[in-house]
Formats: C-alpha cells, structure tokens, sequence
C-alpha cells in the first residue's frame, strides 16, 4: 500500500487566507509576512457519511420568531451586563480578550458563580489550570454555590462530550490557545488549530443553545493571538485594558451583534476579586491637582455613559532643534493637529516646545469633543496660568479654530452638575437646546481665541 503523503498549506495569520505557497504579502488583508505552513484539514474519505446527511433544514417566517425578555440573562455585574447589552444572550459565542494577570478568568470565574447562585447551570472548562488552582481562586472570590462544574481537559473532543453529558446553560473555554482537535496534526495554539476550535464551539452554542464563553490571549500588539477571522466567527468580542499593577481595569466591547460597541465597564481589582465601580466619573478625578496650569476636566461620552476625566500637558521650551511630542490616552495625530492651530491661528511658536498629553486614569479617548480640553490644556501650560477649577470643557475644535457642535451636549452637562461643577465651557452651537439649564454657569465659545480668553479671568 503506497504511504500518505501528509500535505501542508500556508495560513495568514492576520485573516486565515489559505494558499499553496508561501507569499510575502497576504493577496486578501494586505500584511506582509503573516503565511504560516501548517496541515491540511483531513479531506473526506470514500464511503465517509457526513453528519446530518439527507437531513433538509427548515426555514421560519420573520413572524414566527419571538424575542423574550427573558433571552437575556443577567450576570450579576452591572457593568458587565452594559457592555454585553444588557445580559447574556442564549446561544452566543462570546470572545473575552486581554494581556495576561489582567484578570479575565477571575471576572468569568465570578460571572459564574453569579449565575450559579441564580439557579443556572454551568461548565467552567479549564486548559491551563488545574482543578486545585480553580479552587484557591475561586476560594479567594468567595463562597461558590449551584450548579457549578469544573474540567481540565485541553481535548476539545471530550470537552464537547462533557458538554453533551453535563447540558449545561451556559460554558467558559480558559482558554482558546490551548484547545486541540485530534483530527488535525498542528499544534494548539496553531491558526488551523484556533480556527477549528473556535468553528466547533460555535456550532456547539448555536445547535444546543449554550452561551459559551472563550477566553483569548493577546499578541504585543494588543490584538487577540491567532487569525483574524477569529473575531469575525463569534459573536461579541470583549478588552480587557488597563495596567496589570494599577487597580483599575476597563472592559470595552469592539464587537457586538446584539448591543452598542460604544459602552465601557469599569471595574477595580480588590482582594475579593474585581469589583464595580459605579461612578467612574469621581473615581478618574480623585486627586486632581488644583491651581495647577495644564489640567483641565473633560467630559467625554462612552455610549450612553457620560465620564469626566482630567486632560493634562506639559508645554516646555525644547533643548534640541526638533520639539518632541508625546499623547499618552490621546489620539497622537490629534495632538500635534491642535498645536497646528495653536501656532496658525493664536500665534503661538509651539514648533519651539515640546509637547506632553496624558489623560489621567489610563483611559484611552478618541472622541472629537475632547479637542476643546485639549487645547486648553496645552494653552494652560504654555503660558503657565491655572485654568477655573470648577469648570468643565468639552467641543470639538475645526481646523479654522471654529469651536464646533458635539452631541449629547445635556447629559454632560447633567454629569457636571452630578459632580459638583459650577461653571461648563462648551460650543456656542449647543447653548441654544441648554436654556433652561440653570443649575451651572454655561459658558458659550465660538472658537478658540475666545476660549483661551477665559483662562486670563
């Protein structure tokens, strides 16, 4: 009998485009050298009956599907449940990404035992701890009760037949990397590898209706390991940001089939685990400095979720013959923007100063109506006068200097007056819809000239 010859391809990293040759640059995502050669899938064999053969699927009218209140379920975190979109939805496949120790399996592992304490049933699935170290974390978390159940195995095979046995509600794969199929002689952790995993798992949630949980790593770049078709399969794709050694942690949705990919999660690591916290808004301005020049307080919209936070900069006269820029939180390209029409239109010699902007907290903002705090910011410390600390700022900031309209203009000013400002500095465009708003001093600017006016009263 003549021997198989085992024949290999070549995957993109990036998006899974497969090819009999290794190329330089990928033909479909445009990324150059991202080919990889692994196994070919095992092709069908002669005689192989395939699964639901002469099975005919039946298609429903519009009509005859209904959505219930009760598709969603709620996992105990408020937080958790606004990124989501207001709880869990039956049946999806949910991918939860972020840097290592940034505490992904201890928000699942308390997700589940919310759960379990309601009454749900469900199946924590293991490859990279053993039983004993579940227990001392969950240990940690606090007293875990219900129908919660608990698997090390890295086999996806017997982990879709434990799922079969147990018929749980809802399943946490920690993590993708380390799940292998049989039938494929890659590695785990292999494009080939993740891409088949995660392809089972979906039809896992999607035919027993199981939400099912997947825990991704992340490269240095920041991005989830593996081919990018990964997050085009599931349906929600979670960011776990934030420094591993600050407190603090922001959940982000990047993708959402059933909710708004605009709404963050705030959370706080404590030594019970992660805990919400509920006014990020105060939490981002504990310890302000005050009479300090070059910080401002802006408001920027995250949703439907209004959060102050404190812009800061740091103008300086530059020691070599080129200024250095640096945006920690901010869009870069932004920043060196606004000190263009800081030197056209105000006439100041910025190209002489170095430049440094952080937004405090580590948040990262791109939102245009932070440009007007920016620019205040900047101007604050450049001519080293304090701005109003009572006052907040938000407006986006055109290339003629013109202070320009931003939406939602009254739930940042109803944050403002939440947290105790009494003066807010906005675009003029949005005074008119704000006449009745008596509980703070509102303060229309129509462009930046007149803006910077303010910081000399």
């Amino acid at each position: 009998m003549a021997k198989t010859k085992n024949h290999t391809v070549f995957f993109c990293k990036e998006c899974g485009y497969e090819s009999a040759k290794w190329m330089g640059q990928c033909p479909s995502c445009r990324q150059w050298n991202t080919f990889v050669e692994e196994p070919a899938a095992e092709a069908a064999r002669p005689g192989m009956i395939k699964r639901n053969a002469g099975k005919a699927a039946v298609p429903v009218s519009i009509s005859d599907i209904s959505l219930e209140e009760q598709d969603r379920t709620p996992t105990g975190f408020g937080e958790l449940d606004r990124v989501l979109g207001d709880g869990i939805v039956k049946g999806s496949l949910v991918l939860v990404g972020g840097d290592p120790g940034i505490g992904k399996s201890t928000l699942l592992l308390q997700v589940c035992r919310n759960l379990a304490a309601s009454g749900k049933r469900l199946l924590y699935i293991s490859g990279e701890e053993s039983l004993k170290q579940i227990k001392m974390r969950a240990n940690r978390i606090g007293a875990v009760s219900g129908e919660l159940f608990f698997l090390c195995e890295t086999n996806l095979d017997a982990v879709s037949g434990a799922i079969e046995n147990t018929k749980p509600e809802i399943v946490v794969i920690d993590s993708i990397q380390t799940m292998y199929r049989e039938d494929l002689s890659s590695a785990p952790g292999s494009v080939s590898q993740v891409r088949e995993s995660t392809n089972l798992l979906m039809q896992i949630a999607k035919g027993y209706g199981i939400t099912i949980f997947i825990v991704g790593h992340v490269t240095k770049e920041g991005v989830v390991a593996g081919p990018r078709v990964l997050e085009h399969m599931v349906d929600t794709v979670l960011y776990f940001e934030g420094d591993r050694n600050d407190s603090y942690r922001i959940l982000r949705a990047v993708k959402n089939r059933f909710g708004s990919t605009n709404e963050i999660g705030v959370f706080e690591m404590a030594e019970n685990g992660l805990a919400e916290v509920k006014n990020p808004s105060e939490m981002l301005l504990s310890g302000r400095p005050e009479g300090t020049s070059g910080s401002v307080v802006a408001c920027s919209m995250e949703g439907t979720r209004p959060i102050l936070l404190e812009v800061q900069a740091l103008v300086t006269e530059s020691g070599f013959g080129m200024a250095r820029r640096t945006a920690n939180g901010a869009d870069y390209n932004r920043v060196n923007l606004l000190l263009a029409i800081l030197e056209k239109r105000c006439g100041y010699a910025m190209g002489r100063y170095d430049a440094y902007v952080n937004i405090a907290g580590g948040l990262k903002m791109n939102e245009p109506a932070l440009d007007l705090a920016l620019i205040m910011a900047l101007t604050s410390s450049f001519k080293n006068r304090a701005a109003d600390p009572g006052m907040m700022i938000f407006g986006e900031v055109g290339l003629a200097g013109e202070v320009r309209a931003v939406s939602q203009a009254a739930q940042r000013v109803a944050e403002a007056v939440k947290m105790g400002f009494s003066s807010c500095m906005l675009p003029k465009a949005n005074l008119e819809k704000l006449k009745e708003e008596k509980r703070i001093r509102l303060i229309g600017v129509s462009n930046v000239r007149e803006a910077i006016g303010y910081l000399n009263t």
